[in-house]
């Protein structure tokens, strides 16, 4: 069964279970903010969340809007949306909507699931598309695989501490539940855009726990070797259990 969203396309990737603020400025944008609002208050207010894939026009980036901006001008100058966009994504749930003097509106969203993106519609004030929910099997082994991922995450946030001369603040609890634990890795973990998306897109909790070993393993053993190394602030994004 297919469901039709309004897409909000990103320079990031949301997860299912993660929290991430949006300040939203541009006007379609706006206008897709407000019109979930004018919903009655029992309807769901959510959009469909897509990373951008490289290479393509993105809206200006102010300092105060953080690291991610929505898709500017898709559909008209790059051709055919569907393209410039990654087609795993992530159903967005409006938690609070905060709308500002200036007309920008401050949104707090949680992520909720995965979706396969079919089809876009940029005939409309905003983009629209035709979305495919996804199930994702545990696969095997996937509670051993989380186990040695929590300890390789662990040192990883140790040396990237180091890196940024910066110190660790206690032990992070870190979640049981091997899929929730996959999620909350791959956001806090400093990787770009397209490896972000593949973990996004694994179709299965220990297909993405391998993977996330693998990195975090090779980028602790680079971090080991660089006395300092600039990198975004984790605290953008926080986990929320559903």
């Amino acid at each position: 069964m297919t469901e039709r969203l309004p897409l909000f396309p990103l320079n990031t990737v949301l997860y299912p279970g993660l929290v991430m603020p949006l300040n939203v400025f541009e006007e379609r944008y706006r206008r897709l903010v407000a019109d979930l609002l004018e919903q009655p208050e029992d309807a769901p207010r959510r959009f469909g969340v897509v990373a951008i894939k490289d290479g393509r026009e993105t809206a200006p980036v102010r300092p105060e809007d953080g690291p991610a901006g929505p898709l500017d001008g898709l559909g008209t100058t790059t051709g055919d949306p569907l393209e410039a966009l990654f087609h795993i994504g992530c159903v967005a749930d409006v938690t609070t909507a905060e709308k500002q003097a200036d007309g920008r509106y401050e949104l707090l969203v949680t992520g909720t699931t995965r979706f396969a993106l079919r089809s876009v519609d940029a005939s409309g004030p905003y983009l629209t598309g035709e979305t495919a929910p996804l199930e994702e099997r545990p696969g095997a082994g996937s509670g051993a695989l989380a186990a040695e991922v929590e300890r390789a995450f662990r040192v990883y946030q140790t040396r990237l501490a180091g890196a940024r001369e910066a110190t660790t603040v206690g032990r992070q609890e870190l979640p049981d539940d091997p899929q929730v634990l996959s999620y909350l890795v791959a956001a806090a973990s400093v990787f770009e855009t397209p490896v972000k998306q593949r973990l996004l897109a694994c179709p299965e909790t220990a297909q993405r726990l391998r993977l996330e070993l693998d990195l975090l393993r090779r980028e602790s053993a680079v971090l080991s070797w660089l006395p300092s190394l600039p990198a975004v602030d984790l605290t953008r994004q926080s986990f929320s259990p559903n």
